[in-house]
């Protein structure tokens, strides 16, 4: 027997904003500060669009395998104070970053304003909201803020709040505690296949809001039927509305 749904958890980085593309570039132009090779800005660009979704270390790693990145960063490593050559490339990709997400303006141009809407409307019906991002809690909190949602969350838990990232589930059984709720009673929105994973590994119900960098992954991933796939924003709340209103009104 299923769970009702009794609380909806949103995933931040690709579903409620598109801010994957801002990692990607700043992936790409810290890449480019260390490797001389004009080619080694398209090769993160590329290679990016497998990783969306996971946390920034295994990202970091990963990129550098990819594209030889590991001896020119360790050249640089003393001049950026870091222990290691992937902290040396983290350390500088982390400086562009966040350069990009302190314009509110820009992250606003970002927004996914269905995927907004829906949460505003769910949060006004008195369910409880949470959010679950790889995102550390500083940088989510500056998101949320350029997105005026600040008040619309009940539960943020963030890459800080946890021990491991997605597609690990802990992340969704932690917000679920947050609200109150069991993992099963939440229908959690997510963009991306390590996302949809954690998700379906806590035993939520799982809606993928796919975009343009994840949309041939979760298709490809065959993890939810199609009817849970959602490729149409403007379906968004058709879709997701009704499992909602299936939980009880929630006591305030």
């Amino acid at each position: 027997m299923t769970a009702l749904v009794r609380a909806a958890i949103f995933d931040l980085d690709g579903t409620l904003v598109q801010t994957e593309v801002l990692k990607a570039q700043s992936y790409a132009r810290a890449a480019t500060l260390l490797h001389p090779d004009p080619g080694v800005e398209g090769a993160v660009l590329a290679a990016y669009d497998d990783m969306v979704g996971r946390a920034r270390d295994e990202v970091s790693a990963a990129l550098m395998e990819r594209v030889g990145l590991t001896p020119y960063a360790e050249a640089k490593r003393i001049e950026l104070g870091a222990r290691s050559a992937q902290e040396a490339f983290s350390t500088l990709r982390l400086r562009i970053y966040e350069q990009m997400i302190a314009d509110p303006q820009l992250l606003r141009r970002q927004e996914y304003p269905r995927s907004t809407a829906l949460l505003r409307s769910v949060h006004a019906a008195r369910v409880p909201v949470g959010v679950a991002t790889m995102s550390h809690r500083a940088q989510a909190r500056t998101l949320l803020h350029a997105l005026d949602l600040d008040g619309e969350i009940d539960a943020l838990v963030a890459r800080d709040d946890v021990r491991k990232p997605k597609p690990d589930p802990e992340i969704c059984v932690v917000t679920a505690e947050r609200l109150g709720v069991a993992p099963t009673e939440c229908v959690v929105l997510e963009d991306s296949v390590p996302g949809i994973v954690a998700a379906l590994a806590a035993g939520s119900l799982c809606i993928a809001v796919t975009n343009a960098m994840t949309r041939r992954h979760v298709h490809d991933s065959g993890l939810l039927p199609a009817e849970r796939v959602v490729d149409d924003p403007d379906r968004l709340s058709a879709v997701v509305m009704p499992l909602l209103h299936l939980a009880p009104p929630v006591q305030v």
